[in-house]
């Protein structure tokens, strides 16, 4: 399922769909991650909507924390 997909059928308010759509393509990027196919970005977005939904705001604090609990994996 493409993260646009998921997040549509998450009832969320648009700011929070805007810091986790900008959360989500920064971590891609710092990722180098260019393919949308890949398996990693499904798991990329799972991370970052659960960050999302925690007290973090900022989108580059939400994609540095995602990062960094994928690669604890």
């Amino acid at each position: 399922m493409s993260t646009y997909l998921r997040l549509q059928t998450v009832d969320l308010k648009p700011e929070m769909v805007s810091r986790i759509t900008a959360a989500y393509e920064r971590a891609l990027h710092t990722l180098c991650v260019q393919d949308r196919d890949d398996p990693l970005t499904e798991m990329v977005a799972s991370k970052i909507i659960q960050i999302a939904q925690s007290d973090v705001l900022a989108p580059a604090e939400i994609a540095a924390l995602a990062i960094r609990e994928l690669e604890m994996r």
